[in-house]
């Protein structure tokens, strides 16, 4: 983990994990792992010659965060319900993690009308009001809405906080440069985070991204910036501590920047021949390395491995029956959710 690099605010030292916080992470990985991969079964299971993206159960593109989740759960561990989320075209990983209706949102997958927007929107169109969650398939879009939402919870004095996740390619968007320069001015209480998982779409960010990190750019608003190496799901933690700490206590945002991986496509049926790493990419798998690492230390053994691996995939394949078992939105009224309601 890098040192903070913003001029304006020094963040405090990292918080100790406990046994139960360290396992309660790796449930959370592997939920959403489970989830990710279900997805991806029912995903190509009917999409028939040619793979046709319109065809079978789940319409549509599919973009998966299969790798990317010690991202998400390092940060939304310090969330509640209460504190918003913003995610990206890829938001899974960060609905599971800040806890969206796990059935609902998989009906929503699937276009049924049980879905958290009837059906109407799909996966990279993702609202859950409860849980104050939103992402969109435009790059860096949920920049700004962070931003008003946590102009209102300012407003309103109290302690809640936004968190806006994108990618490294959007930190190139004016979007990126515009809010974090508002939210420095006014002292908003969100946390802006960066998964650079090194690819923006096809290119790589060595052909789009003039610095090596951009938290880096941090430091031009005069907010803390933050990298995280390797992947760490516990490093990203101890740093999101921090920046949640200070947005919630009125010291204003702070940019968090996760190198992690994205192990599957931009979007499946992506045969990925521009990723000259693609066959190293499974040995950095995040789960089983920090598995490893909990079994160590004597936090995890055999039997809770298959334990909440269980849970997990029972969880996984109840929302997947409810969203199969879920009808389908009358096209008749395919506008009934468009317009406002005449009075």
């Amino acid at each position: 983990m890098t040192e903070p690099t913003g001029a304006s605010a020094t963040l405090d030292s990292p918080t100790t994990l406990t046994q139960q916080d360290r396992l309660a992470l790796y449930e959370q990985m592997v939920l959403i792992r489970t989830y990710e991969l279900a997805i991806q079964r029912e995903y190509h299971a009917d999409k028939g010659p040619g793979f046709d993206i319109g065809k079978g159960l789940i319409p549509g593109e599919m973009h998966l965060a299969a790798g990317q989740e010690p991202v998400a759960v390092g940060v939304c561990a310090h969330l509640t319900g209460d504190d918003a989320v913003t995610a990206t075209h890829r938001p899974h990983h960060f609905a599971i993690a800040h806890g969206v209706d796990l059935d609902a949102m998989t009906a929503e997958i699937f276009g049924r009308e049980t879905g958290l927007g009837k059906g109407r929107g799909g996966h990279m169109h993702l609202f859950d009001p409860a849980v104050h969650f939103s992402c969109s398939g435009i790059i860096a879009e949920g920049y700004p809405p962070a931003l008003g939402q946590a102009f209102a919870f300012q407003r309103r004095g109290t302690d809640r906080i936004a968190v806006a996740a994108t990618g490294e390619g959007a930190a190139n968007q004016g979007a990126f440069h515009e809010s974090l320069n508002l939210a420095a001015l006014w002292k908003l209480p969100v946390v802006f985070v960066v998964e650079d998982n090194a690819w923006g779409i096809s290119v790589p960010r060595s052909a789009s991204t003039a610095i090596p990190s951009n938290a880096d750019r941090a430091a031009a608003y005069g907010i803390p910036g933050v990298r995280v190496e390797d992947n760490d799901v516990e490093a990203v933690h101890a740093a999101a501590a921090e920046m949640v700490q200070r947005a919630r206590s009125g010291g204003g945002p702070s940019l968090l920047e996760v190198s992690t991986l994205r192990m599957l496509g931009h979007f499946e049926g992506d045969a990925q021949g521009y990723r000259p790493e693609l066959a190293d990419v499974a040995e950095h798998d995040p789960i089983p390395r920090y598995e490893a690492a909990l079994v160590a230390d004597g936090v995890l053994d055999d039997a809770a491995k298959q334990r909440i691996a269980a849970a997990a995939s029972e969880r996984v394949e109840a929302a997947i029956s409810h969203a199969k078992d879920s009808p389908l939105p009358d096209p008749a009224e395919a506008t009934r959710y468009a317009f406002a309601k005449e009075a």
